[in-house]
């Protein structure tokens, strides 16, 4: 329930100064290419894909839907380590507007609430740092959640990463973009994307 009142707020809040913001992240997304050209859709005739690929590898999709203005910030690597969620909170920050207060909607995956988060939203907040105050999962899960901060971390229930609405994109790029995808390399991949 309060995850589903920031989405129906999102735009009141935003008017505030209050940004809501999905984040998750896409793992395994292969990088496939078709070893025979498809035969696009002709009238009376459907598209003819072909079932034999090359592999070009994987790559890991870092995203954040910014939720009152539909805007998608990502990053694409080959692993999806806490370093990586990191950089890509930096990066999210950095082109979002200045506000007054951010609430982040994530999963309870080990790297949203790892140290290194702590240790960065810390210094967005302001506040001390106390890496043996923050020992353990639930210590760094609350001082995420901390609603005092201007930052603040708002996890899924357990099961219920499905009301994260970046998986609503994830979804679309499935169906669009990797489902019906041909790439040649991993650069071509993301060019592409």
């Amino acid at each position: 329930r309060h995850i589903c009142d920031l989405y129906v707020n999102a735009l009141r809040c935003y008017q505030a100064g209050r940004l809501i913001i999905c984040v998750d992240e896409k793992t395994g997304m292969q990088i496939l290419q078709r070893k025979y050209p498809t035969h696009r859709a002709q009238p009376g005739q459907p598209e003819k894909r072909e079932h034999e690929y090359i592999r070009h590898g994987v790559r890991a999709l870092l995203a954040s839907f910014v939720v009152p203005t539909g805007q998608v910030l990502w990053n694409c690597g080959v692993t999806r380590t806490s370093e990586d969620f990191v950089a890509h909170l930096q990066a999210v920050v950095t082109q979002l507007p200045p506000m007054a207060r951010y609430d982040w909607v994530l999963d309870n995956l080990n790297t949203h609430w790892s140290l290194e988060v702590c240790r960065l939203v810390a210094s967005w907040c302001d506040v001390p740092f106390a890496a043996k105050d923050l020992a353990c999962g639930a210590h760094r899960r609350a001082f995420l959640s901390d609603p005092t901060q201007r930052h603040i971390f708002h996890f899924t229930p357990t099961h219920g990463s499905w009301l994260n609405q970046v998986e609503l994109w994830f979804s679309v790029l499935a169906r669009r973009f990797l489902k019906r995808g041909d790439f040649c390399s991993g650069e071509d991949f993301e060019t592409q994307l």
